[in-house]
């Protein structure tokens, strides 16, 4: 699902200690707000955050975050997990994370985080890929080389279960991502789970064969950009500006103008492709454009729905820290006010406060 290197094993959460304290959600800040003027934000290679980059580079992070009268840092970390745990640690006020990897790591590890932007849903990016064979069911059986614990091990499980499988069916070979390509070109590799741009990129194999993919769970696995949640009480402006820069930054993106796939180019050449391969990576995205579409979204049920097959995922693979004695041990706060899980121990929450802000021009 994302770029740069990814280390899924997640049982280290239990050792962070970059707890924070729980509060709610507002715009206005409270009477001992730790107000701050610079923050950063962390990001990774993958289609749907590449507007990060892209929006410093063309001066909209600076332009908001004037507007607020702070400083925001925009920083590429080349590898996924590294951001996540730097996030975690403290290093990293917001950060470009997928929903499952959202509660995994910082969420487990007792750090409070809010999601700001629900920015896209994977709609294709992520496959189970064959050699030689073109049905799901020949899986059975076989060394499956994915990222462990990843979102890919996520879809692997939720594939499995179209077809009456288990994991215990076949074998998981813990596979870095910046290994894949190269592993898939060997001959005892004959099964991968992946994300794009790795996708394309195995598929380009004539012996390669998509099975099944992202699209075939719609809305399961979500990007969003999240903000440690005692940040963003006491500094909303810092959540104003990022959806500001965002939205702006899609609309650009998204025009059909000349300074739309100008903008589409530069995404795609930062992120190793050309436009035809950033644009057909778009097309397996299901991204809301606009703050309308994102808090809609933000606001079904789905969600719940999601995060429910996600929790129940982790705690049958022991991600849920080690004294979880079962789902419920990580409350999962949700835009309508309802909790899933302990609502004592909320640690991840989605909030529509700063999507529907923009959709309604107030940032």
């Amino acid at each position: 699902m994302v770029s740069s290197t990814i280390l899924r094993k997640l049982k280290f959460a239990g050792a962070i200690v970059a707890s924070v304290a729980v509060g709610a959600l507002g715009f206005a800040p409270h009477a001992q707000a730790a107000q701050k003027k610079q923050f950063k934000l962390a990001w990774t290679i993958y289609v749907g955050w590449m507007p990060w980059q892209w929006a410093a580079d063309h001066g909209i992070v600076k332009k908001w975050a004037d507007k607020y009268g702070i400083k925001i840092d925009v920083v590429q970390v080349n590898d996924y997990a590294e951001s996540i745990n730097q996030y975690t640690a403290g290093g990293f006020d917001a950060l470009t994370v997928t929903n499952m990897d959202a509660l995994s790591t910082p969420a487990v590890g007792g750090v409070d985080t809010t999601a700001v932007i629900v920015g896209d849903f994977s709609n294709g990016n992520d496959a189970v890929i064959l050699k030689d064979k073109t049905k799901l069911a020949d899986i059975k059986g076989q060394k499956v080389n994915l990222v462990e614990f990843s979102v890919s091990h996520y879809l692997l499980a939720r594939a499995l279960s179209t077809i009456g499988l288990k994991e215990k069916d076949l074998k998981v070979v813990s596979t870095s991502d910046a290994d894949m390509v190269a592993a898939w070109k060997t001959p005892d590799v004959t099964s991968v789970v992946t994300w794009n741009p790795l996708v394309a990129e195995i598929l380009a194999d004539k012996s390669a064969h998509k099975v099944f993919d992202s699209s075939q769970i719609p809305g399961e696995i979500i990007d969003l950009a999240v903000v440690n949640t005692e940040t963003l009480k006491d500094n909303p402006n810092f959540g104003k500006a990022l959806a500001g820069i965002w939205y702006e930054t899609l609309a650009t993106m998204v025009a059909k103008t000349p300074e739309g796939k100008a903008a589409r180019e530069a995404m795609g050449k930062s992120s190793g492709t050309d436009l035809a391969g950033f644009e057909a990576q778009l097309a397996a995205t299901k991204l809301f454009a606009t703050a309308e579409e994102a808090t809609a979204f933000t606001r079904s049920p789905e969600i719940g729905a999601t995060m429910d097959k996600i929790r129940h995922f982790l705690f049958d693979h022991s991600l849920l820290g080690n004294n979880a004695k079962s789902v419920d041990a990580v409350g999962i706060e949700f835009a309508d006010g309802k909790v899933l899980g302990d609502k004592k121990k909320v640690k991840l929450r989605f909030t529509d406060a700063y999507m529907s802000a923009a959709a309604a021009g107030k940032l």
